[in-house]
Protein backbone atom coordinates (compact mmCIF):
# COMPACT_ATOMS: atom_id res chain seq x y z
CA UNK A 1 0.00 0.00 0.00
CA UNK A 2 2.97 2.29 1.04
CA UNK A 3 4.55 2.10 -2.30
CA UNK A 4 1.46 2.36 -4.16
CA UNK A 5 0.64 5.62 -2.62
CA UNK A 6 3.93 6.52 -3.44
CA UNK A 7 3.38 5.76 -7.28
CA UNK A 8 0.30 7.58 -7.50
CA UNK A 9 2.16 10.62 -5.72
CA UNK A 10 4.66 10.30 -8.16
CA UNK A 11 2.06 10.61 -11.35
CA UNK A 12 2.78 13.98 -13.33
CA UNK A 13 -0.60 16.20 -13.07
CA UNK A 14 -3.15 16.46 -16.11
CA UNK A 15 -5.25 18.92 -14.90
CA UNK A 16 -3.14 21.86 -14.68
CA UNK A 17 -1.59 22.31 -18.60
CA UNK A 18 -1.21 25.83 -17.81
CA UNK A 19 1.60 25.39 -15.03
CA UNK A 20 3.35 23.15 -17.31
CA UNK A 21 3.17 25.47 -20.28
CA UNK A 22 2.68 29.02 -19.46
CA UNK A 23 3.86 31.09 -22.16
CA UNK A 24 1.29 29.35 -24.46
CA UNK A 25 -1.34 30.15 -21.42
CA UNK A 26 -0.42 33.86 -21.98
CA UNK A 27 -0.45 33.62 -25.53
CA UNK A 28 -3.76 33.06 -25.88
CA UNK A 29 -4.62 35.23 -22.88
CA UNK A 30 -2.67 38.11 -25.12
CA UNK A 31 -4.73 36.71 -28.35
CA UNK A 32 -8.23 37.32 -26.88
CA UNK A 33 -7.43 40.49 -25.96
CA UNK A 34 -6.45 41.53 -28.80
CA UNK A 35 -9.19 40.45 -30.46
CA UNK A 36 -11.54 41.68 -28.27
CA UNK A 37 -9.40 45.53 -28.65
CA UNK A 38 -9.83 45.05 -32.31
CA UNK A 39 -13.66 44.13 -32.04
CA UNK A 40 -14.45 47.61 -29.96
CA UNK A 41 -12.40 49.21 -31.75
CA UNK A 42 -13.81 48.85 -35.22
CA UNK A 43 -16.97 49.32 -33.46
CA UNK A 44 -15.73 52.59 -32.39
CA UNK A 45 -14.46 53.99 -35.17
CA UNK A 46 -17.85 53.56 -36.64
CA UNK A 47 -19.60 54.98 -33.95
CA UNK A 48 -17.63 57.98 -33.85
CA UNK A 49 -19.55 60.59 -36.41
CA UNK A 50 -18.92 64.03 -34.98
CA UNK A 51 -16.02 66.64 -35.61
CA UNK A 52 -13.18 67.33 -32.78
CA UNK A 53 -10.85 68.63 -34.22
CA UNK A 54 -9.22 70.54 -37.52
CA UNK A 55 -6.36 68.29 -37.91
CA UNK A 56 -8.04 64.98 -37.84
CA UNK A 57 -8.61 65.97 -41.84
CA UNK A 58 -6.85 69.32 -42.53
CA UNK A 59 -3.34 67.70 -41.28
CA UNK A 60 -3.24 63.85 -42.08
CA UNK A 61 -6.44 63.08 -44.56
CA UNK A 62 -6.47 66.10 -46.46
CA UNK A 63 -2.26 65.58 -47.37
CA UNK A 64 -3.29 62.42 -48.03
CA UNK A 65 -5.94 62.93 -50.58
CA UNK A 66 -3.61 64.99 -52.61
CA UNK A 67 -0.80 62.83 -52.59
CA UNK A 68 -3.28 59.62 -53.87
CA UNK A 69 -5.17 62.18 -56.24
CA UNK A 70 -3.53 65.29 -56.94
CA UNK A 71 -5.95 67.12 -55.41
CA UNK A 72 -6.46 68.97 -51.56
CA UNK A 73 -5.83 71.67 -49.81
CA UNK A 74 -2.25 71.97 -47.83
CA UNK A 75 -2.33 74.80 -44.97
CA UNK A 76 0.43 76.95 -44.35
CA UNK A 77 2.35 74.72 -42.49
CA UNK A 78 2.95 72.14 -45.10
CA UNK A 79 3.66 74.91 -47.77
CA UNK A 80 6.54 76.16 -44.89
CA UNK A 81 7.77 71.95 -44.31
CA UNK A 82 6.83 72.40 -40.99
CA UNK A 83 5.25 68.99 -40.84
CA UNK A 84 6.32 65.51 -41.46
CA UNK A 85 4.66 63.34 -44.15
CA UNK A 86 5.08 60.03 -42.56
CA UNK A 87 1.61 60.05 -41.14
CA UNK A 88 -0.57 61.35 -44.09
CA UNK A 89 1.72 58.57 -45.98
CA UNK A 90 -0.54 55.81 -44.29
CA UNK A 91 -3.43 57.15 -45.62
CA UNK A 92 -2.41 57.86 -49.00
CA UNK A 93 -1.00 54.62 -49.23
CA UNK A 94 -4.97 53.16 -48.13
CA UNK A 95 -6.56 55.79 -50.93
CA UNK A 96 -4.64 54.17 -53.71
CA UNK A 97 -5.24 50.83 -52.92
CA UNK A 98 -9.36 52.18 -52.37
CA UNK A 99 -8.76 53.84 -56.26
CA UNK A 100 -7.61 50.60 -57.51
CA UNK A 101 -10.44 48.50 -55.99
CA UNK A 102 -12.78 50.89 -56.78
CA UNK A 103 -13.56 51.49 -53.41
CA UNK A 104 -13.43 55.31 -53.93
CA UNK A 105 -16.99 55.84 -52.76
CA UNK A 106 -18.51 58.57 -50.91
CA UNK A 107 -18.97 55.36 -48.00
CA UNK A 108 -15.99 54.29 -47.73
CA UNK A 109 -13.61 57.35 -48.53
CA UNK A 110 -15.42 58.59 -44.95
CA UNK A 111 -15.30 55.19 -42.97
CA UNK A 112 -11.96 53.21 -44.62
CA UNK A 113 -9.82 55.55 -43.06
CA UNK A 114 -11.27 55.43 -39.40
CA UNK A 115 -10.86 52.04 -39.63
CA UNK A 116 -7.32 51.97 -41.02
CA UNK A 117 -6.55 53.87 -37.35
CA UNK A 118 -8.89 51.20 -35.70
CA UNK A 119 -6.46 48.29 -36.21
CA UNK A 120 -3.70 50.70 -35.05
CA UNK A 121 -5.61 51.92 -31.70
CA UNK A 122 -6.27 48.23 -30.93
CA UNK A 123 -2.78 47.56 -31.55
CA UNK A 124 -1.88 50.61 -28.43
CA UNK A 125 -4.94 48.98 -26.60
CA UNK A 126 -3.26 45.77 -26.47
CA UNK A 127 0.48 47.26 -25.65
CA UNK A 128 -1.85 49.27 -22.61
CA UNK A 129 -2.62 45.78 -20.93
CA UNK A 130 0.54 43.95 -22.01
CA UNK A 131 2.43 47.29 -19.92
CA UNK A 132 -0.50 47.09 -17.34
CA UNK A 133 0.42 43.31 -16.50
CA UNK A 134 4.38 43.61 -16.50
CA UNK A 135 4.35 46.58 -13.81
CA UNK A 136 1.00 45.57 -11.72
CA UNK A 137 -1.03 42.62 -12.99
CA UNK A 138 -4.17 41.70 -14.44
CA UNK A 139 -6.66 43.39 -12.06
CA UNK A 140 -4.93 46.28 -12.58
CA UNK A 141 -4.36 45.71 -16.92
CA UNK A 142 -8.62 44.85 -17.23
CA UNK A 143 -9.39 48.45 -15.69
CA UNK A 144 -7.04 50.34 -17.76
CA UNK A 145 -8.48 49.92 -20.97
CA UNK A 146 -11.84 52.22 -19.79
CA UNK A 147 -11.85 55.59 -20.52
CA UNK A 148 -14.79 57.85 -23.05
CA UNK A 149 -12.00 60.06 -24.16
CA UNK A 150 -10.03 57.54 -25.97
CA UNK A 151 -13.08 56.17 -27.19
CA UNK A 152 -13.40 59.47 -28.84
CA UNK A 153 -10.08 60.51 -29.76
CA UNK A 154 -8.42 57.21 -30.59
CA UNK A 155 -10.12 56.10 -33.96
CA UNK A 156 -9.75 59.54 -35.06
CA UNK A 157 -6.87 60.18 -37.69
CA UNK A 158 -5.19 62.44 -35.39
CA UNK A 159 -1.51 62.30 -35.05
CA UNK A 160 -1.94 62.28 -31.75
CA UNK A 161 -3.89 58.93 -32.16
CA UNK A 162 -0.95 57.44 -33.80
CA UNK A 163 1.86 59.42 -31.02
CA UNK A 164 -0.51 57.59 -28.39
CA UNK A 165 0.14 53.71 -30.32
CA UNK A 166 3.75 54.50 -30.70
CA UNK A 167 3.96 55.87 -27.36
CA UNK A 168 2.63 52.58 -25.71
CA UNK A 169 4.39 50.08 -27.37
CA UNK A 170 7.65 51.46 -26.80
CA UNK A 171 7.27 51.96 -23.17
CA UNK A 172 6.21 48.17 -23.44
CA UNK A 173 10.02 47.60 -24.48
CA UNK A 174 11.70 50.05 -22.11
CA UNK A 175 13.65 48.27 -19.63
CA UNK A 176 13.98 50.78 -17.20
CA UNK A 177 10.04 50.76 -16.70
CA UNK A 178 10.01 46.87 -16.31
CA UNK A 179 10.68 45.56 -12.85
CA UNK A 180 14.04 43.33 -13.82
CA UNK A 181 15.75 45.75 -16.53
CA UNK A 182 18.66 44.07 -16.15
CA UNK A 183 17.27 40.58 -17.66
CA UNK A 184 16.01 42.53 -21.08
CA UNK A 185 18.23 41.92 -23.99
CA UNK A 186 19.53 45.19 -25.41
CA UNK A 187 17.49 44.39 -28.37
CA UNK A 188 14.46 45.44 -26.40
CA UNK A 189 15.94 48.98 -25.98
CA UNK A 190 16.66 49.16 -29.24
CA UNK A 191 13.04 48.54 -30.53
CA UNK A 192 11.85 50.81 -28.03
CA UNK A 193 13.95 53.36 -29.06
CA UNK A 194 13.13 52.89 -32.70
CA UNK A 195 9.71 53.28 -32.06
CA UNK A 196 10.05 56.00 -29.94
CA UNK A 197 12.18 58.27 -32.25
CA UNK A 198 9.31 57.15 -34.86
CA UNK A 199 6.65 58.79 -32.67
CA UNK A 200 9.04 61.75 -32.74
CA UNK A 201 9.05 61.96 -36.25
CA UNK A 202 5.69 61.63 -36.21
CA UNK A 203 5.08 64.59 -33.69
CA UNK A 204 7.65 66.56 -32.29
CA UNK A 205 6.20 66.71 -28.95
CA UNK A 206 6.75 63.10 -28.04
CA UNK A 207 10.26 63.96 -27.33
CA UNK A 208 8.40 65.66 -23.97
CA UNK A 209 7.77 62.23 -23.05
CA UNK A 210 10.59 60.50 -23.49
CA UNK A 211 13.24 63.05 -22.74
CA UNK A 212 12.21 62.44 -19.15
CA UNK A 213 12.51 58.51 -20.01
CA UNK A 214 15.78 58.50 -21.87
CA UNK A 215 17.23 60.24 -18.51
CA UNK A 216 15.37 58.23 -16.37
CA UNK A 217 16.97 55.11 -18.43
CA UNK A 218 20.39 56.82 -18.69
CA UNK A 219 20.83 56.99 -14.94
CA UNK A 220 20.05 53.34 -14.42
CA UNK A 221 21.67 52.15 -17.26
CA UNK A 222 24.90 50.60 -16.67
CA UNK A 223 26.53 50.89 -20.18
CA UNK A 224 26.05 54.54 -20.16
CA UNK A 225 28.46 55.49 -23.05
CA UNK A 226 26.93 52.17 -25.25
CA UNK A 227 23.16 53.80 -24.68
CA UNK A 228 24.33 57.30 -25.83
CA UNK A 229 26.33 56.20 -29.08
CA UNK A 230 25.93 53.33 -30.37
CA UNK A 231 21.95 53.55 -29.56
CA UNK A 232 20.42 57.10 -29.18
CA UNK A 233 22.70 58.68 -31.72
CA UNK A 234 22.32 56.35 -34.29
CA UNK A 235 18.59 55.84 -33.99
CA UNK A 236 17.56 59.34 -32.75
CA UNK A 237 -1.73 67.55 -24.08
CA UNK A 238 -1.13 65.43 -24.54
CA UNK A 239 -3.05 62.34 -25.49
CA UNK A 240 0.13 59.86 -24.98
CA UNK A 241 -0.15 60.22 -21.57
CA UNK A 242 -3.61 59.54 -20.87
CA UNK A 243 -3.29 55.71 -21.17
CA UNK A 244 -0.24 56.20 -18.70
CA UNK A 245 -2.80 57.66 -16.11
CA UNK A 246 -5.32 54.90 -17.17
CA UNK A 247 -2.98 52.48 -15.73
CA UNK A 248 -2.67 54.05 -12.35
CA UNK A 249 -6.55 54.65 -12.16
CA UNK A 250 -6.87 50.81 -12.83
CA UNK A 251 -4.33 50.14 -9.85
CA UNK A 252 -6.43 52.40 -7.74
CA UNK A 253 -9.58 50.00 -8.85
CA UNK A 254 -7.67 46.78 -8.55
CA UNK A 255 -6.88 47.72 -5.43
CA UNK A 256 -10.40 48.54 -3.76
CA UNK A 257 -11.58 45.44 -5.51
CA UNK A 258 -8.60 43.20 -3.11
CA UNK A 259 -8.72 45.68 -0.11
CA UNK A 260 -6.21 42.65 1.75
CA UNK A 261 -4.17 42.01 -0.93
CA UNK A 262 -1.19 44.09 -2.16
CA UNK A 263 -1.53 44.32 -5.87
CA UNK A 264 2.46 45.00 -6.63
CA UNK A 265 3.12 41.49 -5.00
CA UNK A 266 0.67 39.51 -6.87
CA UNK A 267 1.30 40.42 -10.70
CA UNK A 268 0.37 37.56 -11.90
CA UNK A 269 -2.95 36.58 -10.36
CA UNK A 270 -5.91 37.05 -12.41
CA UNK A 271 -9.01 36.07 -10.17
CA UNK A 272 -10.15 37.62 -7.35
CA UNK A 273 -12.24 35.75 -4.94
CA UNK A 274 -15.09 36.76 -3.12
CA UNK A 275 -17.82 39.34 -4.22
CA UNK A 276 -16.60 43.14 -4.62
CA UNK A 277 -16.59 45.22 -1.73
CA UNK A 278 -19.42 48.26 -1.65
CA UNK A 279 -16.26 50.85 -2.69
CA UNK A 280 -15.29 48.87 -5.76
CA UNK A 281 -19.64 48.45 -6.77
CA UNK A 282 -19.79 52.43 -6.67
CA UNK A 283 -17.09 52.87 -8.35
CA UNK A 284 -17.48 50.53 -11.23
CA UNK A 285 -21.82 52.06 -11.31
CA UNK A 286 -19.79 56.09 -11.50
CA UNK A 287 -17.69 54.67 -14.27
CA UNK A 288 -20.33 53.51 -16.08
CA UNK A 289 -22.68 56.34 -15.19
CA UNK A 290 -19.67 58.46 -16.67
CA UNK A 291 -17.53 56.89 -19.41
CA UNK A 292 -20.92 55.56 -21.19
CA UNK A 293 -22.87 58.50 -21.59
CA UNK A 294 -19.70 60.86 -22.35
CA UNK A 295 -18.10 58.55 -24.81
CA UNK A 296 -21.65 58.03 -27.32
CA UNK A 297 -23.11 61.56 -26.88
CA UNK A 298 -19.32 62.84 -27.86
CA UNK A 299 -18.70 60.43 -30.87
CA UNK A 300 -22.70 60.30 -32.11
CA UNK A 301 -24.44 64.11 -31.31
CA UNK A 302 -21.91 66.56 -30.00
CA UNK A 303 -20.60 68.60 -33.12
CA UNK A 304 -21.77 66.79 -35.83
CA UNK A 305 -23.34 68.96 -37.90
CA UNK A 306 -19.87 69.85 -39.78
CA UNK A 307 -19.33 66.36 -40.90
CA UNK A 308 -22.97 65.33 -41.79
CA UNK A 309 -22.82 68.54 -44.59
CA UNK A 310 -19.85 67.11 -46.12
CA UNK A 311 -21.23 63.70 -46.20
CA UNK A 312 -24.20 65.42 -47.67
CA UNK A 313 -22.66 67.42 -50.44
CA UNK A 314 -20.33 64.40 -51.19
CA UNK A 315 -23.50 62.59 -52.22
CA UNK A 316 -25.02 65.31 -54.03
CA UNK A 317 -21.73 66.01 -56.34
CA UNK A 318 -21.97 62.67 -58.40
CA UNK A 319 -25.16 63.74 -59.46
CA UNK A 320 -24.16 67.23 -60.46
CA UNK A 321 -25.96 69.46 -58.22
CA UNK A 322 -23.20 70.68 -56.81
CA UNK A 323 -20.99 72.79 -58.56
CA UNK A 324 -18.82 74.92 -56.31
CA UNK A 325 -19.39 75.78 -52.28
CA UNK A 326 -18.32 79.03 -50.61
CA UNK A 327 -17.64 77.93 -46.88
CA UNK A 328 -18.97 81.14 -44.86
CA UNK A 329 -17.99 79.97 -41.33
CA UNK A 330 -14.18 79.86 -39.03
CA UNK A 331 -11.71 78.44 -40.96
CA UNK A 332 -11.22 74.46 -41.08
CA UNK A 333 -14.48 74.28 -39.55
CA UNK A 334 -15.44 71.31 -41.66
CA UNK A 335 -13.61 68.04 -43.45
CA UNK A 336 -12.62 69.14 -47.11
CA UNK A 337 -11.68 67.49 -50.70
CA UNK A 338 -10.86 64.42 -48.67
CA UNK A 339 -14.52 63.87 -48.01
CA UNK A 340 -16.07 65.46 -51.13
CA UNK A 341 -13.55 63.45 -53.21
CA UNK A 342 -14.74 65.51 -56.18
CA UNK A 343 -12.07 68.17 -58.28
CA UNK A 344 -14.22 71.04 -57.95
CA UNK A 345 -14.10 75.05 -56.73
CA UNK A 346 -14.47 75.14 -52.99
CA UNK A 347 -13.08 78.49 -51.03
CA UNK A 348 -12.63 78.64 -47.27
CA UNK A 349 -11.98 81.55 -45.04
CA UNK A 350 -8.03 81.53 -44.84
CA UNK A 351 -6.63 81.91 -41.47
CA UNK A 352 -3.29 81.17 -42.14
CA UNK A 353 -0.50 83.82 -39.77
CA UNK A 354 0.14 86.93 -41.47
CA UNK A 355 3.25 88.53 -41.55
CA UNK A 356 2.22 91.71 -40.67
CA UNK A 357 1.17 91.67 -36.74
CA UNK A 358 -2.22 92.67 -36.50
CA UNK A 359 -3.75 92.20 -39.73
CA UNK A 360 -7.35 90.45 -39.28
CA UNK A 361 -6.86 87.28 -41.74
CA UNK A 362 -10.68 86.14 -43.83
CA UNK A 363 -11.85 84.39 -40.90
CA UNK A 364 -11.06 87.00 -38.10
CA UNK A 365 -12.68 89.84 -40.52
CA UNK A 366 -15.81 87.69 -40.98
CA UNK A 367 -16.43 87.19 -37.21
CA UNK A 368 -16.29 90.29 -36.66
CA UNK A 369 -18.81 91.87 -39.55
CA UNK A 370 -20.22 88.86 -41.00
CA UNK A 371 -22.70 90.78 -43.53
CA UNK A 372 -20.37 93.24 -44.16
CA UNK A 373 -17.83 90.98 -45.14
CA UNK A 374 -19.87 88.94 -46.92
CA UNK A 375 -21.23 92.13 -49.30
CA UNK A 376 -17.76 93.18 -49.92
CA UNK A 377 -16.65 89.46 -50.54
CA UNK A 378 -19.34 89.21 -52.62
CA UNK A 379 -18.28 92.53 -55.49
CA UNK A 380 -14.71 90.03 -56.47
CA UNK A 381 -16.35 86.12 -56.02
CA UNK A 382 -17.12 83.63 -58.66
CA UNK A 383 -20.99 82.78 -57.70
CA UNK A 384 -20.71 79.65 -55.78
CA UNK A 385 -23.90 77.12 -56.83
CA UNK A 386 -23.81 76.19 -52.55
CA UNK A 387 -23.01 78.55 -49.29
CA UNK A 388 -22.21 76.51 -45.69
CA UNK A 389 -22.69 78.49 -42.62
CA UNK A 390 -23.67 78.17 -39.03
CA UNK A 391 -26.88 78.92 -37.50
CA UNK A 392 -25.16 81.68 -35.62
CA UNK A 393 -23.81 83.93 -38.35
CA UNK A 394 -26.71 82.84 -40.95
CA UNK A 395 -29.25 84.91 -38.70
CA UNK A 396 -26.84 87.84 -39.61
CA UNK A 397 -26.55 86.90 -43.24
CA UNK A 398 -30.50 86.71 -44.65
CA UNK A 399 -30.86 89.08 -46.37
CA UNK A 400 -27.40 88.91 -48.39
CA UNK A 401 -28.64 85.52 -48.72
CA UNK A 402 -31.98 86.41 -50.09
CA UNK A 403 -30.57 89.20 -52.57
CA UNK A 404 -28.21 86.98 -54.13
CA UNK A 405 -30.79 83.99 -55.02
CA UNK A 406 -29.91 81.73 -52.04
CA UNK A 407 -32.82 79.20 -50.59
CA UNK A 408 -32.08 76.98 -47.45
CA UNK A 409 -31.74 73.26 -49.16
CA UNK A 410 -30.72 71.46 -45.81
CA UNK A 411 -29.83 71.53 -42.67
CA UNK A 412 -28.39 69.99 -39.72
CA UNK A 413 -27.96 69.91 -36.00
CA UNK A 414 -24.42 70.48 -34.66
CA UNK A 415 -24.40 70.90 -31.07
CA UNK A 416 -26.46 71.63 -28.29
CA UNK A 417 -23.58 74.01 -26.22
CA UNK A 418 -21.30 76.33 -27.55
CA UNK A 419 -17.71 75.46 -27.28
CA UNK A 420 -15.30 78.28 -28.02
CA UNK A 421 -17.58 80.65 -30.05
CA UNK A 422 -21.32 81.57 -29.73
CA UNK A 423 -23.96 79.02 -30.20
CA UNK A 424 -23.68 76.59 -32.90
CA UNK A 425 -26.23 74.94 -32.75
CA UNK A 426 -27.34 73.99 -36.40
CA UNK A 427 -25.29 73.85 -40.11
CA UNK A 428 -27.51 75.31 -42.73
CA UNK A 429 -27.05 74.91 -46.58
CA UNK A 430 -28.21 77.09 -49.36
CA UNK A 431 -28.72 76.50 -52.46
CA UNK A 432 -28.43 79.24 -55.87
CA UNK A 433 -31.95 79.13 -56.67
CA UNK A 434 -32.13 77.03 -60.09
CA UNK A 435 -29.55 74.79 -59.34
Amino acid sequence: MRQRRRAEVSLPSTTEPETKNPDRSDSEKTRRVFLFCLAFRLANALLVQTYFNPDEHWQSLEVAHRIAFGYGHLTWEWKKGIRSYLHPLLFALLYKVMAFLGLDTPLFMIKAPRLLQSIFSAVGDLYLYKLSVLLFGHQVAKWALTNWFMFFCIARTLSNSMETVLTLVSLYYWPCLRPSSSKIPLVSRKFGLAIAAIACALRPTSAIIWLYIGLLELFVTRDRLRFIFLEVAPIGFVLPVLPIALMFSGYSLAAISTPNSPIGKKRGSSSVSGKWPPKMRLAVLFLLASNIPMALYMSLIHQRGTEDVMNHLSKEVPNEKVKSVLFLMPCHATPYYSTLHRDIPMHFLDCSPSENKGVPDESDRFMMDPAGFASEYAKNWSIPSHIVLFESEEKLLKDFLVSHSYKEEKRFFHAHFKVDRDLQASVAVYVLTGQ
